[in-house]
């Protein structure tokens, strides 16, 4: 299944990665791997993840053993990726 980033979520892990690089050197690599990971079995098996409460057109992906989750939506034959979060802050799905 196609995956397209959305500018949001582009941004999103692009700051992660030079936040983590800035104050956790060598850590934002582990992340970007995981999230490719992650993104690569959501292409495989877009259903495979659980709906949000709040927005059940979305899914959320946690990124374990990383603190954040990847939000995304299923349309058609994409796989859009919509936000990436980390878990301690208000609950992304939650907000509208």
């Amino acid at each position: 299944m196609k995956v397209v980033w959305s500018d949001a979520a582009a941004r999103d892990l692009d700051d992660i990665i030079h936040w983590l690089e800035a104050n956790y050197p060598g850590v934002g690599l582990g992340v970007e791997q995981r999230v490719r990971a992650v993104v690569a079995q959501i292409a495989r098996w877009p259903d495979s993840m659980r709906r949000s409460t709040y927005r059940p057109d979305v899914r959320i992906a946690p990124l374990a053993p990383y603190p954040y989750k990847l939000f995304y939506r299923v349309r058609g034959d994409a796989v859009d990726i919509l936000h990436l979060h980390h878990a301690a802050r208000d609950p992304w799905d939650e907000q509208a």
